[in-house]
């Protein structure tokens, strides 16, 4: 009896039906055995159908898996999925093995006409039922949902219990991946056969439960496929499909009832391609439901000829060896002898990947597992991104991006990379907006990150990971354009006009000049001056002022013409001058701190914008300074605000020293509430505004502090105590020390830190200079110039003020 007449149980030729497990390379070598002990005439597979033109592509030399096949809806692109397939997926075996015999393929499994479709109506019945607080349920009478939602339970579990085993890898391993190493030669179907008996019992015992309504509704269309497919092949048939699904093509069922259950499906246009694809994305970890957990160590044993373990330790030596750790020709040898030892003492066939990771952890990590997690990510995992040939169909967006990113060198890749660039450069400037446009398209390729060593403008690092579904992404972005620029052009534009409030606004106009889109910046630009002139809140304004100064100086560094920008940006800050003193009266503790935040985001601002950022617009330093004169001195304004205004003007030397602790000493005069008082007191040297060190460095603003606070009556100590705790906690731990030093020894021995104090230790009347230079060796040490001539140095009040070489 044949092959194939075995799965008939003796009468007429039959399909050669070849159940395996998706991305199994025990399976994979199963499969082609099969192929080459059956040779069918026909290779029937499962998989969309709507692929078949896609099939003479995997014959292609410049296609490496892992790749997917990718659908989606033409009129929705984000209503897509994927059929993942690796070198060692079985179907991707077959696929290979019918294009190198040159015999026909095929997929057979649901259109994704119907698929996709089916899912859009299952999500909006799900939100419907959400929205109603119902449970969503099966239509009557609708064979798509002819169930509750995936009842069977994991197949490889039911029976690795069975078997008497509690972990589903380890049994599967074992009793099929395992095998292809034992040597000798055997029945190429018997696997089949005997996990076939077993899927068969398996959905027996769930007979009562019921199948899942599309399980159910895509046997039907294979089993019609199949009985297509023995009418027009020339010879046998074999199929290539999970095993789940072999019972269900093995029964006898009436083409009638068949096509019954296919009656009105949805539908709806799809398009097709093959994509790259990730091992990362193949685990489970990842999300994909017919993942695995260890596509790295299945992709070796599916490559490897002899000797698995030893191969794969020598591996896991070389990267750790890359890693700088010592891992030596003695330590792989070792760990083979553990592994095998362990497989032994498990009643494993060979070791498996728990054995050899036990063995690594002990021989090559002495014990730890920091370098192990390493090697997870790296091999057991892995980080290999596929690749598809330039012929693959593609949305015109995508065939732009793929020639943009080789005429800059920028190859997307699975694993994380930094990427520093220089935007005074062509070739990183150009990279810059790239990525930019790609973020503002919604193709998160690269995310921003800070730089090191460096905080210019000139300077911009990118965490760089190209993901499968970014694929997706692209598709969705082809309707705005067909090239990068043009499509994050009209993206912008679409919306400048849909955003909700001018801080959306202000926010994609900062995005625009990275990317590079003066064509959209224009419109943008309009419609910010519009809703600008339309706001009235200060908060809204003041939020949008920080965001346009910090484009005004993206676009100074890449040469674009931010004229019309400044404009507007200074436009803006009047407005804020104009509204801001009404805008902080009578407001409460939470909104007189957001406030304070505005104010010191305007400060920022203000300081960055200069006096001559735009024509008609002269003069906004000084003005600012009146508006925070006018809050300093309004006793509605709140503390914490009046607090920070003041101490922004003595910042910026507007204000004396003598002057600040004029208004400190009003604030904090018995006839201010404690609450207030504390609150000013925040806002002048709270924050993270360097408040500690100028309370450290002049006695009188400290004086008057402590004045205060000792003054404070006890029954509002408790109520200030949470404000001050605060703000003093906000300190460095040296300035907190050195206050509380200075507090303890009292007002009469108190003195400036960097003056002459009043006998104080260590401090003298006047400067030591010899004590100075005794630094100045390891200054020198610190900076390499142990080798250079003597230093000079020149001491002048308080500052040194050079080391020279």
């Amino acid at each position: 009896m044949t092959g194939t007449d075995r799965g008939r149980g003796g009468g007429a030729p039959g399909p050669l039906l070849l159940g395996v497990r998706h991305h199994g390379p025990g399976s994979a070598r199963a499969v082609r055995a099969a192929l080459e002990a059956a040779r069918p005439g026909i290779v029937l597979i499962e998989g969309p159908p709507e692929a078949d033109a896609l099939i003479p592509l995997a014959a292609d030399e410049d296609m490496r898996p892992p790749v997917a096949l990718l659908a989606h809806a033409v009129d929705e692109p984000g209503r897509s999925a994927f059929w993942p397939l690796a070198e060692f997926s079985p179907e991707w075996v077959a696929l290979r093995w019918a294009l190198e015999q040159d015999v026909p393929a095929r997929f057979i499994d649901l259109p994704a006409t119907h698929s996709l479709a089916w899912r859009s109506e299952e999500d909006t019945e799900r939100e419907d039922a959400e929205t109603a607080g119902e449970e969503p349920g099966a239509g009557p009478g609708d064979p798509s949902c002819a169930s509750a939602p995936e009842v069977r339970v994991d197949p490889l579990a039911a029976l690795a219990g069975a078997a008497g085993h509690d972990d589903p890898e380890r049994w599967w391993e074992d009793v099929v991946e395992h095998q292809g190493h034992g040597g000798g030669d055997g029945d190429a179907l018997a696997p089949f056969t005997a996990l076939e008996e077993a899927m068969a019992a398996l959905r027996e015992t769930e007979e009562g439960g019921g199948h899942d309504g599309r399980d159910l509704v895509r046997e039907a269309y294979m089993r019609l496929q199949v009985r297509a497919a023995q009418r027009d092949a020339a010879g046998s048939v074999a199929v290539v499909c999970g095993a789940w699904h072999v019972p269900a093509l093995r029964r006898k069922v009436t083409a009638t009832a068949d096509r019954a259950l296919l009656k009105g499906l949805p539908r709806t246009k799809v398009d097709l391609t093959w994509v790259p694809w990730t091992y990362r994305r193949l685990s489970r970890s990842g999300g994909y439901g017919a993942g695995i957990e260890s596509p790295g160590w299945y992709a070796h044993l599916f490559g490897a000829a002899d000797r698995p373990v030893e191969r794969w330790l020598t591996k896991v030596a070389g990267l750790l060896r890359d890693e700088g750790r010592t891992v030596s020709s003695a330590h792989v040898i070792e760990a083979v002898r553990l592994a095998g030892t362990l497989a032994v003492l498990r009643g494993r066939p060979l070791a498996g990947l728990g054995e050899t990771t036990d063995a690594v952890r002990a021989v090559m990590c002495d014990g730890s597992d920091v370098p192990l997690a390493l090697v997870r990510d790296r091999l057991v995992v892995g980080d290999v991104l596929g690749e598809v040939p330039a012929g693959a169909p593609a949305v015109p967006l995508q065939r732009d991006l793929a020639r943009v990113q080789r005429r800059l060198r920028l190859k997307p890749e699975a694993r994380l990379r930094e990427l520093e660039l220089d935007l005074r450069k062509d070739t990183d400037a150009s990279r810059s907006r790239l990525l930019h446009r790609l973020r503002l398209l919604g193709v998160g390729w690269g995310e921003p990150a800070a730089s090191r060593g460096s905080t210019g403008t000139f300077r911009e690092t990118w965490r760089l990971r190209w993901e499968p579904e970014l694929s997706v992404r692209v598709a969705e972005a082809g309707v705005w354009g067909t090239t990068v620029l043009a499509a994050a052009t009209a993206k912008a534009e679409a919306d400048a006009v849909t955003a909700r409030d001018l801080a959306e606004v202000t926010a994609l106009a900062e995005r625009c000049l990275p990317a590079g889109l003066p064509d959209a910046l224009t419109p943008v630009m309009r419609i910010l001056a519009d809703r600008a002139a339309l706001d009235t809140d200060v908060g809204h304004l003041a939020r949008a002022l920080p965001a346009l100064v910090r484009s005004l100086r993206y676009g100074d560094v890449r040469g674009t013409d931010t004229g019309a920008l400044a404009e507007v940006a200074a436009g803006l800050a009047e407005r804020v001058f104009v509204g801001l003193p009404a805008a902080c009266a009578a407001l409460d503790a939470d909104a007189a701190d957001e406030m304070r935040g505005h104010v010191d985001a305007v400060h920022g601002a203000v300081g960055l914008l200069g006096d001559t950022s735009a024509p008609g617009h002269g003069g906004l330093r000084s003005r600012w300074q009146r508006v925070l004169r006018t809050l300093s001195a309004r006793d509605i304004v709140p503390g914490v605000v009046r607090g920070r205004a003041v101490r922004l003007l003595l910042d910026d030397g507007v204000l004396a020293a003598d002057e600040a602790a004029r208004f400190m000493g009003l604030a904090l005069s018995r006839g201010t509430a404690p609450a207030d008082a504390a609150a000013w007191i925040e806002g002048f040297v709270g924050g993270g505004a360097g408040g500690g060190l100028l309370l450290l460095h002049d006695e009188r603003l400290l004086a008057l502090v402590d004045a205060w606070l000792t003054g404070v009556a006890a029954e509002a100590f408790t109520e200030v105590l949470p404000l001050l705790r605060r703000t003093f906690a906000a300190y460095e731990p040296g300035v907190r020390r050195s206050l509380g030093e200075l507090v303890r020894r009292g007002p009469e021995a108190r003195g400036r830190v960097t003056t002459a104090g009043l006998g104080i230790p260590g401090f003298a009347a006047d400067l030591d200079t010899e004590r100075a230079d005794a630094v100045l060796p390891v200054v020198r040490l610190l900076l390499g110039l142990e080798g250079d001539a003597p230093a000079r140095t020149s001491l002048d009040g308080n500052d040194l003020v050079g080391v020279d070489a």
